[in-house]
């Protein structure tokens, strides 16, 4: 069966053949099948209900900072749920929709002086996405501070999930084992002193741009800290910082990074994480596992 989603949905922005490489924080990645940009629950569930009915593949990409999509690009749809991004407050509580960005939702955090998201403060990445793999930073984990998330299942079904039901561990939540989407999170915090909350999310900020490549495009942090070892000095210390295939290089600022240098390719970036895990594991023999989402077509 040939379907036309845009005609099949013209009330939600769908594109077809769409480069993702402009909406990657790599600046990389082929093409989407179909790519659409729901605005709220119900056009996700529409979108949800029909592509399982006709056996499309669906997959969420969410603010797409922590990935990597090859440059086959990504069959059937994918969508990108940025335009759901609405927060608000209630009591203790910061309610965020999946679309948020993580810095956006601590400064409502930090304006209502409510304490408990600064460690995120320049996490770049979404609400969801950061649900999805208990995003986290200098000690702090999303896990700390989420309440519940309402997610959707792949048959279109909504429930919402319990701190302990959403089952966090490093990097990973039971909603990667559901496959569910998440539409919307909760983050139970605790009244605090605005200028103190400022100040810790300035001082954090400050330390990020200090040590990170920020002014490059990259996928954040490429691999998970390995028991007992920081990714990063492993990196530093094989001699890899500087190493470049095609467009991408291991950051000289940080080893724990890859940035796009010179209009890099997906498999620039892919050829850089498989050298780097090759030449640690030679040395030290530690292997190196990946924390970005590698997703998408060879």
């Amino acid at each position: 069966m040939v379907v036309n989603l845009i005609k099949e949905f013209p009330e939600i922005n769908i594109k077809k053949q769409e480069p993702l490489s402009k909406y990657t924080f790599t600046h990389t990645g082929g093409e989407a099948d179909w790519l659409a940009f729901p605005e709220n629950v119900e056009q996700v569930q529409q979108l949800v209900k029909f592509v399982k009915k006709n056996d499309i593949p669906l997959t969420v990409i969410g603010n797409a900072s922590n990935l990597i999509v090859r440059d086959g690009g990504i069959a059937g749809l994918v969508l990108i749920v940025t335009g759901m991004n609405q927060i608000k407050v209630e009591g203790n509580n910061v309610i965020a929709q999946a679309g948020a960005t993580y810095i956006k939702t601590t400064q409502v955090a930090r304006d209502h002086s409510l304490t408990g998201l600064e460690f995120a403060a320049g996490i770049p990445g979404s609400i969801g996405g950061a649900v999805f793999m208990n995003a986290g930073a200098y000690g702090g984990e999303t896990k700390f501070a989420v309440k519940s998330a309402t997610i959707m299942l792949p048959t279109g079904e909504i429930k919402e999930l319990s701190n302990e039901e959403l089952d966090f561990g490093y990097r990973h939540s039971s909603v990667q084992d559901n496959h569910g989407i998440v539409l919307e999170a909760t983050f139970e915090l605790k009244p605090g002193d605005k200028e103190k909350i400022t100040a810790q999310m300035d001082e954090l900020n400050a330390r990020r741009a200090a040590k990170q490549p920020l002014e490059l495009p990259s996928c954040g942090s490429v691999f998970k800290r390995p028991t007992g070892y920081f990714a990063g000095k492993l990196i530093h210390d094989a001699g890899l910082q500087g190493y470049t295939s095609g467009g991408a290089q291991v950051s000289k600022k940080h080893a724990g990074f890859i940035v796009n240098i010179d209009n890099g390719t997906a498999t620039d970036y892919l050829n850089v994480i498989h050298h780097v895990q090759a030449v640690v594991k030679d040395k030290f023999g530690v292997s190196l596992e990946t924390e970005v989402r590698i997703i998408g077509r060879n």
